[in-house]
């Protein structure tokens, strides 16, 4: 893409994992981009990883609260005038255990981290898009290969991740007649802290517990920067991006 310079992103769950080598990403393409997340620290050590620490800008918020959210994107708009790119990463999961034996309220927190931020955050998105000049821009959602397939014991974070699919083809709709364009990218054993578990072992549907293939994260995060690079002409509704022997295609 050229002019980077002068694009804007906002990154949530930038402060870990996917979000942070994703956030650098942005920033190393000479992006200016808003760090979001619930925790200050974390945010402060992925923008100082920076090549160039000015073009962060850290933000904490709960992106699971509707008026945070609001007050966070007002506060882009104050100090980067645009938004040019939303990823909308920020994600948690419950307990791997039998769903009879999950509480409602760790139901509601998966449910209101990955589905309700993320439609929080692509409202308000979609808000600023609109009004900008010149206007539009892109979302990019953080599905994973739960949208198209469950791992055993995980029914609040497929249910979530296969709404988030449902979310983005209607974003991806509505944002036609705005120049928002709105894709999604499910990513499959990056290795960040937490997939360390996948390569010491973690039940699969048979039963069994194995160890699986995991790839640097870093091939999840230039998947992102090659999706926000396109122009708006183009967009790329649906990638995945995984660990080539990770037991995702086939018969479990």
């Amino acid at each position: 893409m050229s002019d980077t310079a002068h694009r804007t992103a906002l990154v949530t769950g930038a402060g870990t994992g996917i979000g942070r080598a994703a956030a650098l990403a942005l920033l190393d393409a000479g992006y200016r981009v808003a760090l979001v997340g619930r925790r200050v620290a974390p945010l402060e050590e992925t923008a100082g990883l920076a090549a160039v620490p000015a073009r962060a800008l850290v933000l904490p918020a709960d992106v699971s609260d509707p008026e945070a959210v609001q007050a966070l994107f007002a506060r882009v708009k104050a100090e980067f005038g645009r938004l040019d790119l939303l990823f909308n990463n920020a994600g948690i999961s419950a307990p791997a255990v039998p769903v009879d034996q999950l509480n409602a309220a760790q139901w509601q927190a998966v449910v209101n981290v990955n589905l309700n931020a993320c439609f929080y955050c692509a409202q308000a998105a979609f808000a600023l898009m609109k009004s900008q000049s010149p206007r539009g821009g892109r979302i990019i959602n953080n599905g994973s290969v739960s949208a198209h397939a469950p791992r055993p014991n995980s029914a609040p974070y497929t249910a979530t991740k296969h709404a988030i699919s449902g979310l983005t083809k209607a974003l991806a709709l509505d944002g036609r007649a705005f120049d928002i364009a709105c894709g999604q990218i499910d990513i499959g054993n990056a290795l960040t802290e937490m997939a360390m578990p996948m390569t010491r072992g973690v039940p699969q549907a048979n039963g069994s517990l194995m160890a699986e293939a995991t790839m640097d994260v870093a091939h999840a995060a230039s998947a992102v920067l090659y999706m926000a690079g396109l122009p708006l002409s183009a967009n790329v509704l649906n990638m995945t991006v995984m660990a080539t022997n990770m037991p995702f295609v086939g018969r479990g």
